[in-house]
């Protein structure tokens, strides 16, 4: 189910229900869904962003990917949910994808890490069927053979890494193009994680929820970032404490 934390929307599912979305469109679907990551950074650009605002709120799929988005959901609709990273699910995609059959293609970042990936990922996960491949630097007058080797592949899985808002804007102009692929979600740096060239956070801090303050500890430079997460705490609770109550 969809709900609105602050004024950006965002679906009340956990990762089991994230993949069970994905097997379902992957079964039934006739165009390719878009899965996006939402979290409280997100809030903000879509504040100021006419286009991803109007891209998100047509997503098929909303993952609560930052604890912040899971604590609204709470606080403000009463519903418990856990985090979905959008490389968690990514990875758990693959993970299933021998068992479920699913064809997957991976577009973005460099060469090398591409190419990475997915050696690692059928290491990782044998049986997967990676079906194609290509690196996030193909000039605009390409594109048109980029389509057309993910349609020759028989993709049923686009996952792209070109960041944001990159990857939603080639959504928005070739997605339609697409004949196979069921579903498409944008996975930022996920592939640098794999890798290793970005480190996540230890499994520890992410349980905690403190994926974000790793990150800060790691990179002081992110700090000016990391206060939209405060803003995003107090206009939560601002909503909830005085707008909900004052309306109710």
């Amino acid at each position: 189910m969809r709900y609105r934390v602050l004024d950006t929307p965002v679906d009340g599912v956990d990762m089991a229900g994230a993949l069970a979305y994905v097997a379902e469109a992957v079964r039934n679907g006739d165009r390719p869904a878009f899965i996006l990551a939402v979290n409280p950074e997100k809030v903000f650009v879509l504040r100021q962003d006419a286009f991803l605002r109007d891209f998100f709120e047509q997503a098929a799929l909303l993952i609560p990917d930052g604890i912040g988005m899971v604590k609204g959901l709470k606080i403000l609709h009463g519903v418990t949910v856990t985090r979905v990273p959008g490389a968690d699910l990514m990875q758990n995609i693959c993970r299933e994808a021998p068992a479920r059959g699913y064809k997957i293609f991976l577009y973005g970042s460099s060469e090398e890490v591409n190419a990475g990936v997915c050696e690692i990922l059928r290491k990782r996960y044998p049986g997967i069927q990676i079906v194609g491949r290509a690196n996030g630097f193909a000039a605009p007058d390409e594109m048109a053979a980029l389509v057309d080797r993910i349609n020759a592949s028989g993709a049923d899985i686009l996952f792209i890494a070109m960041g944001s808002p990159r990857q939603e804007k080639w959504m928005s102009e070739y997605a339609g193009k697409l004949t196979t692929v069921k579903v498409c979600q944008g996975i930022g740096g996920t592939l640098d994680t794999i890798v290793g060239t970005v480190k996540r956070a230890p499994a520890f801090w992410q349980k905690l929820g403190l994926e974000w303050f790793y990150r800060l500890l790691c990179q002081p430079s992110r700090f000016k970032r990391q206060l939209r997460c405060f803003k995003f705490a107090l206009e939560v609770l601002y909503y909830k404490f005085c707008f909900f109550s004052s309306t109710h």
